[in-house]
């Protein structure tokens, strides 16, 4: 028997306060699977759903699931389940799940699966007791099938931001790893030796220091440089001899 998920408060975001915003560029478009008429605007619809989950603006092409991309444009499965699987793929785990501990696991997967942040610490202890109790895919399952979700997205609609007025948008502002997972990796290459190969090259550079001798300027004799005259009363003797013939 699992453990239910514990109470908390929600507080009040602006996902929760009905708005009277004038649509415009900030605007998150919304992709529905009954609005794709054509198999341009199913792959749309498809990579909207790769940004909104993965949060990555370039997609390689062994991160994408093609089975669930064939499934999704036969109308074999829906969008909701197009994005259980997405988030359950061994891609997904890769990339976020095995670098982040389960409180911002919790954060991210708000953001990204019911686009929204967490309302409080409470919440995050929470939903990382279902990671602990029921593990990554039972904590998918209770964020995609639980209320929240089928109100807000229901079958067929990839899940946005909801309400982008204040912040940017969710993938632009949540890297794939904290700082600790940074820490961790640099002390991992501390400890293989990369970084003290990096000092002991530095310290084996010698640096030569120079010397400079004081100059004593005290004797040195300056040259007189002033222009010589003729004293007072003493004609000044013009020559008037020429080289070449006057007439």
């Amino acid at each position: 028997m699992s453990i239910p998920l514990l109470q908390y408060k929600p507080s009040s975001q602006n996902q929760r306060v009905s708005g009277y915003e004038v649509p415009s560029e900030d605007t998150p478009r919304t992709y529905r699977i009954e609005d794709c008429s054509s198999d341009g605007e199913v792959q749309e619809l498809i990579w909207a759903a790769y940004r909104q989950i993965f949060s990555e603006h370039e997609t390689l092409r062994f991160y994408r699931q093609t089975n669930l991309e064939s499934q999704l444009k036969n109308r074999a499965i829906t969008v909701r389940d197009f994005i259980r699987g997405l988030t359950k793929s061994e891609a997904f785990r890769r990339l976020v799940v095995e670098t982040n501990s389960n409180y911002r696991i919790v954060e991210i997967c708000l953001k990204r699966i019911l686009g929204r942040e967490p309302y409080n610490k409470d919440e995050e202890i929470a939903w990382s007791i279902k990671i602990a109790t029921l593990g990554w895919g039972g904590f998918v399952d209770a964020l995609i099938d639980s209320e929240e979700y089928q109100t807000n997205f229901g079958e067929n609609t990839v899940p946005y931001q909801r309400r982008r007025y204040k912040n940017r948008p969710f993938n632009l502002v949540t890297p794939r790893y904290g700082n600790y997972w940074r820490d961790k990796l640099e002390n991992e290459r501390y400890k293989a030796g990369n970084i003290n190969n990096f000092f002991e090259m530095a310290n084996s550079i010698n640096i030569k220091t120079v010397n400079y001798t004081p100059v004593n300027i005290a004797n040195i004799e300056i040259p007189d440089m002033t222009r010589k005259t003729k004293p007072e009363g003493v004609p000044v003797s013009i020559s008037t001899s020429a080289s070449f013939p006057l007439r």
